[in-house]
């Protein structure tokens, strides 16, 4: 996630899966445990997913899926039934965990809410313990990113603006 993509957030509570698309959301902390933030908005319905749950998953959606991902973050299941249905999103479970991921994506980090109560109603800003991660080893070889060796269509995006995406670029040395 240190890349800056666009990410998928997905939470259930009491049966009720949701997905959307987030463009805020990096790594805070690689200390004894990985630790996330993202920022929900309040009138988003997954927030109230991961309110009521205190779990969510940030996925790393990819070239292929941005058609999905735009629909994910312009639907809201506040006014569509079955959204994830709508935009034909599928879903699997976290292992151990009732936790909707995303299929397709390249990464999936399972994070347990660290509820920070001031930092969510003022700023939005929620923080995750990651409790379970996984990548696709297409793109994902020996802990670091390697988009130039894969598929084209698993370079993950980054938003732009009005459902635009760049798609993440060749390495460059510095």
């Amino acid at each position: 996630m240190n890349h800056g993509p666009t990410v998928l957030v997905s939470a259930q509570h009491a049966g009720i899966q949701n997905a959307m698309a987030a463009a805020w959301a990096c790594v805070l902390d690689y200390g004894k445990s990985t630790k996330v933030t993202v920022v929900l908005d309040k009138s988003t319905f997954t927030r109230g997913l991961v309110e009521a749950s205190g779990y969510f998953a940030l996925q790393l959606p990819t070239k292929s899926m941005a058609k999905l991902t735009h629909d994910l973050g312009s639907e809201s299941a506040h006014d569509v039934r079955n959204k994830l249905d709508k935009v034909g999103a599928k879903t699997f479970s976290a292992p151990d965990l009732e936790l909707p991921l995303v299929e397709g994506c390249v990464a999936w980090l399972a994070c347990k809410l660290m509820p920070e109560i001031h930092n969510q109603q003022t700023y939005d800003l929620f923080i995750g313990e990651v409790v379970g991660a996984w990548a696709d080893e297409r793109v994902f070889v020996n802990g670091r990113w390697n988009f130039d060796d894969g598929p084209d269509d698993l370079r993950t995006i980054h938003h732009v603006a009005g459902g635009h995406f760049f798609v993440t670029g060749e390495v460059v040395s510095g």
